[in-house]
């Protein structure tokens, strides 16, 4: 019995001493050695700064009247009284001149009697409407003052998908508050302004915008204007994700033309477009080509006179590609009437280019001041 005992403890000990042991889990995912130096680091400060001092609280005022009606049960008649009652809109501006010329959305004043002009030390300032454009839906403010800060204007042609930028403004009237998030489309039509020769082409951005931002700037990361913040796309009517703001050329060609003529100087190429795309393809039994389609003209067309034909496809305005309406819209907008372009169109397949003048909406090349 002693000597079965004794075998069975050294069964016991040669199993845990001599079985198998298994090799540990290993990884073989390679490591990207990222350098973290300061080059590489993102950092809002300079862009949040620059952009505060130039963005300004805007507030609109009109006084209007409210009427009641009640009914005497003792004389047994009808009777109205009034009550005086202002009422008020607010959103944000940004500063492009250092004497005290301000953009901000048509929107935000339309529709209002006096604007208040707040800067981002609280200093206050009488603001005059000097022109508006409700086709970009934009205005242009005048504050008697000096030696303000401005923010410079970038190219928003070069403006890429994917890179930070700022929104800066006042939503919910919550003064100089900074959001950031990326670029997330450009020439984006969201169909918001109801107007004749609308022009629709925003930057999308995920940066947090809210009542209160329209009017307000969309910066890089220098602290440069991008863009100024006009809608969001939103249930609610507050951010839900995505916010669409003007690209900066199209501000700045606004901007200079109501400083100078009181209107926009609008270019037009005297043609009837349509989008292109696969089913509109399908249904001219054409091969599908990105760009637009021309499918007729206007009285006295100077593109008819240079040779484009119905059914052409535009794909190209000098050296910009255009791809929708929205795109061939923002590169008509900077121009002038009398200017020349290259018009690049698909023929039937074949690539020609025509050179093309512009004109004002009258049909002519001469400059158009507000009457």
């Amino acid at each position: 019995m002693k000597n079965i005992i004794i075998i069975i403890l050294i069964s016991f000990i040669s199993f845990f001493l001599f079985q198998k042991k298994e090799k540990p889990y290993t990884v073989n995912t390679p490591i990207h050695n990222i350098n973290y130096s300061s080059n590489n680091t993102i950092d809002f400060r300079l862009a949040a700064k620059k952009g505060t001092k130039s963005v300004v609280h805007v507030t609109a005022y009109k006084e209007d009247v409210e009427q009641y009606m009640y009914f005497d049960h003792f004389f047994g008649f009808y009777d109205q009284y009034q009550i005086p009652n202002q009422k008020y809109t607010s959103g944000s501006g940004v500063i492009v001149s250092h004497d005290g010329y301000i953009i901000t959305n048509n929107h935000v004043i339309k529709g209002f009697e006096e604007v208040s002009v707040s800067l981002h030390n609280g200093q206050e300032y009488s603001g005059k409407v000097v022109a508006t454009d409700p086709s970009t839906d934009l205005a242009l403010l005048k504050i008697d003052a000096k030696n303000l800060t401005i923010l410079n204007f970038a190219n928003s042609d070069l403006v890429e998908i994917g890179q930070w930028v700022l929104a800066i403004g006042n939503p919910l009237n919550l003064n100089s508050t900074v959001t950031s998030g990326i670029v997330s489309a450009k020439a984006r039509n969201i169909n918001i302004l109801n107007q004749q020769y609308a022009i629709e082409s925003f930057i999308q951005t995920d940066a947090a915008v809210n009542p209160g931002n329209s009017g307000g700037a969309l910066v890089d990361l220098n602290g440069n204007l991008i863009g100024i913040n006009t809608a969001i796309a939103s249930t609610t009517g507050a951010y839900s994700g995505y916010s669409f703001a003007i690209p900066s050329n199209i501000v700045n060609k606004v901007y200079n033309d109501l400083l100078n003529y009181g209107v926009v100087q609008r270019a037009f190429l005297g043609i009837y477009i349509q989008e292109m795309s696969p089913k509109l393809a399908n249904e001219l039994n054409i091969k599908f080509t990105a760009g637009i389609y021309v499918n007729g003209y206007t009285a006295n067309s100077n593109a008819e006179s240079a040779g484009i034909r119905e059914g052409d496809i535009i794909t190209q305005v000098d050296n910009y590609q255009v791809n929708n309406i929205p795109e061939l819209q923002e590169v008509l907008l900077k121009k002038n009437p009398g200017m020349n372009v290259k018009i690049t169109i698909n023929r039937n397949g074949k690539i020609k280019i025509f050179d093309v003048q512009l004109t004002n909406k009258e049909g002519g090349i001469d400059v158009i001041k507000k009457s």
